[in-house]
């Protein structure tokens, strides 16, 4: 794990100690927050206690998990919600996971751009983040970084995925409520959902409600619900809505769906559960993350590990609990 040093620091300008920049996320100024959320995505170890500060004030957000298939049009639907949340005064936070550029590492920004100037206009703060190779779309700074703005007093904070595939459903245990964003006339629809979209969306929109395409699409789904019903009993009933995130149709119907969601989930008891989900999927992730860094350090260890099992001589079960220091129990 890297960490910050006044030289390196020195090369972006004035170094601000974490500890220091507490103070300004907790009073919500965009310099402390942005600053924060780098210090977690680079991963330097001088921001462990600021950020362990900073998860204690949090706890109050509402966090909206917002996926779908690319060129469904999830970056502007963000936007058409920015828009109709600022209206209301809200303090909307945005999360835009992208890609990791295969160079740099760095967000692919796409239309992040208009995004951020959409932001601009309202009371948002909008960040695009790397995957940074994570299968599961969301990196462990990713949610660091709704911690940083759940402290700062921003709600809802929008975690915008990649798409939806085997590898990138992880935003269902790291939101309290997922909008499945399906677009007209793609040819993967089908696909998508049998990568477990349908289970996952707590509401259902379909965009460019404009085409022709759009009406099909939403009784495809109504049909493809009524078969898949099997999943854990709620009291939720899923709405599907038809939107245009250009003229703005039933963008507000669609926020609303979205706190109407958030009231279910507070009256129902289910927010304890979802929020319970939110806590172990980062604990262990954490765990992977550390187990994977300490043999990353102590390479030899794990190189020895790795040749004796390429050899036959161990195989991959005992390996793991060697490396763990568990006593093999066979």
């Amino acid at each position: 794990m890297s960490v910050v040093t006044r030289s390196h620091a020195a090369k972006r300008g004035a170094y601000t100690p974490s500890a220091d920049l507490v103070g300004g996320v907790l009073a919500g100024q965009p310099v402390a927050i942005a600053r924060m959320i780098s210090r977690a995505e680079e991963g330097y170890s001088e921001a462990a206690d600021a950020l362990a500060e900073i998860y204690r004030h949090g706890g109050k957000a509402h966090i909206v998990g917002i996926t779908g298939v690319p060129g469904a049009g999830k970056s502007t639907l963000v936007s058409a919600l920015i828009r109709a949340y600022a209206e209301e005064g809200h303090k909307v936070g945005v999360i835009a996971v992208d890609p990791s550029s295969p160079f740099s590492g760095g967000a692919i920004l796409g239309d992040r751009v208009r995004m951020s100037e959409t932001a601009a206009a309202g009371n948002a703060f909008v960040r695009s983040m790397a995957t940074r190779g994570h299968l599961g779309g969301l990196s462990r700074s990713t949610l660091q970084a709704v911690d940083v703005l759940d402290a700062a007093g921003y709600s809802p904070i929008i975690i915008e995925t990649v798409g939806v595939g085997q590898d990138e459903v992880e935003v269902v245990a790291a939101a309290h409520t997922i909008v499945v964003l399906s677009a007209p006339g793609l040819g993967d629809d089908i696909q998508a959902i049998k990568a477990g979209i349908l289970e996952i969306a707590d509401i259902h929109a379909v965009s460019k409600s404009d085409k022709p395409e759009a009406a099909a699409t939403v009784s495809a789904l109504r049909g493809m619900m009524a078969l898949g019903s099997d999943g854990p009993a709620s009291r939720w009933s899923v709405p599907i809505l038809p939107v245009s995130s250009i003229s703005g149709e039933r963008i507000r119907e669609l926020k609303d769906a979205i706190g109407a969601h958030w009231l279910h989930l507070e009256e129902s008891g289910e927010l304890a559960g979802r929020q319970r989900n939110i806590c172990k999927t980062r604990v262990l992730g954490t765990a992977r993350h550390l187990f994977q860094q300490k043999f990353q350090q102590e390479s030899d260890t794990l190189e020895a590990h790795i040749r004796a099992v390429s050899e036959r001589r161990m195989d991959p079960s005992v390996a793991a609990r060697a490396l763990l220091g568990w006593e093999e129990t066979r």
